[in-house]
């Protein structure tokens, strides 16, 4: 990747999950009033990415309502396997202008614009890796250039996402602090700051959740222990 990259980053927010701890899945949470994939899109479109593309699955998710340009769905019908497939999904959906891809999980409503024209600058200035941090630790979101497009979708697999690429390659990875630009706290940490509910379902897309994602459930302290390990471990849905 040459210095002064200026060409289009795309957004993948990744919103398949079924919220088995939740009862609903977790694109329809509402927190703050908004729902978390409204949220979601609204985040990588106001840091600079065009287009954004939603990765659903145990909920078919509109985005008619949220009054942003350049918004498509796209559907992961493996969505149960875990955060790899949706992944691959987002990824291989992107259009060929796309240059790089901010990747955001739509369970983190917490994280700013301001972290994602980050990411972007720091691939404007030759990063072809970006990884948001926070306290020096990394999180989310993350920036991947195209030219890893192929490997970080190879590698993802069940509920890894690109993580076994980023330890992989290492020396590729620019940590860029967004300590002022949000709190990577997922949803299940910040539903305690903030409140949330679960959609009426008045006009709300309908879930796919079924029991065996629902016996899949994985505890929070689980979560949180794998995003310590390292945060790209919970990029998916």
């Amino acid at each position: 990747m040459a210095m002064g990259e200026t060409g289009q980053v795309a957004g993948v927010l990744l919103a398949a999950g079924g919220g088995s701890r939740m009862g609903t899945p977790k694109a329809l949470v509402e927190f703050a009033g908004e729902r978390l994939a409204d949220r979601g899109v609204r985040l990588l479109a106001e840091g600079g990415c065009r287009p954004v593309v939603v990765v659903e699955g145990a909920a078919e998710i509109s985005t008619a309502e949220i009054g942003v340009e350049g918004v498509m769905t796209v559907h992961n019908p493996d969505w149960e396997s875990g955060m790899g497939s949706s992944l691959q999904v987002g990824l291989r959906s992107l259009p060929g202008t796309a240059h790089g891809a901010v990747i955001a999980l739509v369970d983190q409503p917490l994280v700013r614009p301001a972290a994602v024209r980050r990411l972007i600058e720091a691939f404007r200035c030759g990063a072809t890796v970006a990884v948001a941090t926070y306290g020096s630790a990394p999180r989310n979101p993350v920036l991947i250039a195209r030219g890893h497009f192929t490997e970080v979708a190879a590698l993802a697999a069940g509920d890894v996402g690109a993580r076994l690429f980023l330890r992989a390659h290492p020396e590729l990875v620019v940590k860029v602090p967004c300590d002022d630009a949000g709190d990577p706290a997922d949803i299940d940490t910040s539903e305690r700051r903030s409140g949330r509910r679960a959609p009426s379902g008045n006009g709300r897309p309908r879930s796919r959740m079924t029991g065996r994602m629902a016996r899949r459930a994985t505890s929070p302290r689980r979560l949180l222990e794998a995003q310590a390990d390292f945060s790209i471990s919970e990029v998916g849905g």
